[in-house]
């Protein structure tokens, strides 16, 4: 099985490479192969527009049989933990629209810019595409966002607009892009913070990156998941 691992940025997935480097047979400068599967590991750059060009241009888009986004995110409410890996099965463009003068926020589909059925959407919302098997993780929804909140104005009408659980930066991006080419998604994230009065000292960065690496690495060792 060919599996495409996309993530934002190297830090995230530095254990997995890791363990490709120690345990899987190196393919090419990009490929591995691990437990009879080939593995891509595929660093798009932060956000959802580099995220979905990266998808775009990646050679072998239609020799994929799954492709699974890992990364952190920012949880709103503390009913997720710090640490926590959760799977994003639904998730959505939370500022493209415009700004009132009262300062509430109205997006693309209330101004009737974008159908919010108009195919990969779902009102306003886009699900994981024909996702390939079945986890054990709480599933959540996720927003996308291009500038993360970090003030309690912005926290409190962004959770009144849009009932959700976490926060990121690429998932809606990946979710798009992979349902405009029909490619099997599935969207893992590890809490690494709440959303909150910005305040990186309660962060919790390398657990988050540690229990999601550990995550996907037993998910990528499990050879009766990917058979």
């Amino acid at each position: 099985m060919n599996i495409l691992i996309v993530s934002a940025t190297s830090f995230e997935i530095a254990p997995l490479l890791q363990h490709l480097e120690k345990e899987g047979e190196k393919l090419s400068f990009f490929d591995y192969k691990l437990n009879g599967n080939v593995i891509y590991p595929l660093v798009t750059g932060v956000g959802a527009l580099n995220t979905a060009f990266g998808l775009s241009r990646y050679k072998d888009i239609e020799k994929t049989d799954v492709a699974i986004n890992v990364g952190l995110a920012g949880a709103y409410y503390p009913s997720l933990s710090l640490g926590d890996v959760v799977e994003v099965t639904v998730d959505r463009f939370a500022d493209i629209g415009v700004e009132e003068r009262d300062g509430s926020f109205t997006d693309a589909f209330d101004l009737k810019l974008i159908d919010e059925n108009q195919y990969p959407y779902e009102s306003g919302w886009i699900k994981s595409n024909k996702p390939k098997f079945e986890t054990e993780l709480k599933k959540v929804t996720g927003l996308t966002v291009n500038k993360v909140h970090g003030t309690e104005e912005s926290i409190e009408k962004i959770t009144k607009k849009y009932a959700s659980d976490v926060e990121s930066m690429e998932g809606a991006g990946f979710l798009f892009a992979t349902r405009m080419m029909d490619v099997h998604a599935h969207q893992f994230r590890a809490i690494s913070n709440y959303v909150e009065p910005r305040n990186k000292e309660n962060w919790q960065i390398e657990r988050a990156i540690d229990n999601l690496n550990e995550h996907l690495i037993h998910l990528l060792n499990d050879q009766n998941l990917f058979a």
